[in-house]
């Protein structure tokens, strides 16, 4: 099942995408809901981000190579920071480069998207936590990640959090998903979930033992080698094998 989040004249609204038509449903995907008679086809319609999140949780160095490759090593446990609401923008939307920074580079990543409250739960039972999963791009200033000594303001800016196109329910991301960056058509990333030193299951319980999960709060599992910066005017796209392809453009910021 495919869920969307679509602009309407009276504000957003979640849909099911079903053969190329959004279905509008009667509520939101985090309880039981109804479909509507109202439909569009996708090529008609606005994908906003598919949720507004409370809070975007992420994982630094959750691939051996791409820690290698910024000279880092592997965590022992799960390496956590937060990304503001404000950062999240959906499809379409431009990624803005802001002045503070001269190196903003692309991080693709499988995003798991929580479906229930969840607090203190095992690894074996974090799953059921989860409504689906969504394309993400951390996007990351990287010379103030450096500079600052820690990543709030180098991860946190307006736009660096791209998201959708849509939420994928039936998704198995032990299956060795394909995750892959391009940039103007260039591959950058090309990596696999398989190659994840922490798994989804161990990445929610992780979390969920030190902060309450709401529904629609979202977990960036880290980005696979072969990050690179970003330059105005670029077309970036984010793909997770078994979703679909996320968009934005770049712009320097006004």
């Amino acid at each position: 099942m495919r869920l969307v989040r679509v602009a309407r004249p009276d504000g957003p609204a979640f849909g099911l995408l079903r053969d190329g038509v959004v279905v509008a449903i009667d509520g939101h995907p985090f309880a039981p809901f109804e479909l509507t008679d109202h439909v569009a086809p996708l090529d008609r319609v606005r994908l906003l981000a598919p949720v507004l999140p409370s809070k975007v949780l992420c994982v630094g160095r959750n691939y051996a190579q791409h820690a290698a490759e910024l000279g880092n090593e592997v965590p022992a446990e799960p390496l956590i920071f937060l990304k503001p609401a404000t950062s999240v923008i959906g499809p379409g939307e431009h990624i803005r480069l802001p002045a503070l920074s001269n190196d903003v580079q692309h991080e693709a990543e499988l995003a798991v998207v929580i479906g229930r409250l969840t607090r203190k739960v095992a690894v074996e039972d974090a799953l059921g936590a989860v409504l689906g999963y969504t394309c993400a791009n951390d996007v990351t200033a990287r010379d103030l990640q450096r500079s600052d000594g820690q990543w709030t303001r180098g991860k946190g800016f307006d736009t660096f959090c791209p998201l959708g196109p849509w939420i994928e329910t039936e998704l198995d991301p032990a299956a060795g998903l394909a995750v892959r960056c391009t940039v103007d058509g260039e591959i950058r990333q090309d990596g696999s979930t398989a190659d994840l030193l922490f798994s989804v299951g161990q990445l929610v319980a992780y979390c969920a033992a030190f902060t309450t999960l709401l529904p629609g709060d979202v977990l960036l599992t880290g980005t696979p080698a072969g990050v690179g910066q970003l330059r105005d005017g670029n077309q970036v796209s984010v793909s997770v094998e078994g979703i679909g392809e996320l968009t934005n453009l770049v712009a320097a910021d006004t």
